[in-house]
């Protein structure tokens, strides 16, 4: 087997707005662990959501959260890494962003705040595989630290919700659209290719034993650094552009059909 670890992002890759993961890709995912491929999860979800897919499919590897802003082993939820919004960064993004009349949640490392319970917040609470708490934004104290930085909007506005927090933050925020309703900012050192980097790097694989597979723009780093990067049949174009494969839709099994080709040389027709 060429590729020694393998990181697949959560939503819309490895499952689609129903949260369920199929069959097929249970066993892909399955039959690489077996083989000795070390398999992690990679995704803007907070630990303990992302730990709900690991633990089902058996996955052991410390796993990439909060957009990389955390590396967490899954068994004895030791932090393995951290890094964090400067808060005077992040108090003027909730003040801009309350201020556009935008819906916003915020991420500290084990609780989500949110500023009420808006339709669109639902929209992202519904999203936890085993329900989630919401704390309040007018309770969150100045001491804590906070990860991640989350503006919920309708898809169509999206972009230029994106591109007004680009254009105010610059390079002290690194702003991504990581959903069609999310647009989400973190540490500029943050990403899910240093995230995947650190890993690798703990475990001792080179980089072109890597692979990763993911669907949005928050997946484009991770899939330039891996020695394969594929992206969904459903991906951005960013993602695709950025991708040596693209595979098929979530909904037709696309990367469980990349585990199976390129982790464990099973040839499709």
């Amino acid at each position: 087997m060429p590729y020694r670890l393998l990181a697949l992002d959560v939503d819309g890759t490895l499952v689609d707005g129903s949260l369920q993961i199929t069959l097929r890709t249970r066993q892909a995912i399955g039959a690489a662990i077996a083989g000795g491929v070390h398999v992690t999860l990679a995704s803007g979800r907070l630990f303990h959501q992302v730990r709900v897919f690991a633990k089902d499919l058996g996955i052991r590897e410390p796993l990439i959260c909060n957009q990389g802003a955390l590396v967490i082993d899954p068994l004895s939820s030791e932090l393995l890494y951290e890094c964090t919004v400067p808060r005077p960064v992040a108090d003027e993004f909730m003040t801009y962003v309350l201020a556009q009349g935008w819906d916003l949640c915020v991420y500290a490392r084990e609780h989500l705040y949110a500023h009420a319970l808006t339709p669109e917040v639902q929209v992202l609470i519904d999203l936890a595989p085993a329900g989630q708490e919401v704390r309040w934004l007018a309770d969150l104290d100045e001491s804590v630290e906070l990860v991640q930085l989350l503006v919920i909007v309708q898809p169509e506005r999206a972009a230029l919700v994106e591109r007004s927090l680009k254009e105010r933050f610059g390079p002290r925020l690194s702003v991504v659209r990581s959903f069609s309703h999310f647009v989400e900012a973190s540490n500029p050192a943050v990403s899910k290719g240093k995230g995947l980097a650190f890993l690798a790097e703990r475990l001792g694989v080179s980089r072109a034993e890597t692979m990763a597979i993911g669907d949005q723009d928050n997946d484009v780093a991770m899939i330039a650094w891996a020695g394969l990067g594929v992206a969904m049949g459903n991906a951005s174009a960013a993602c695709k552009a950025a991708a040596d494969y693209v595979t098929a839709d979530v909904s037709a099994d696309g990367a469980a059909w990349a585990i199976e080709r390129f982790v464990l040389g099973q040839h499709h027709a």
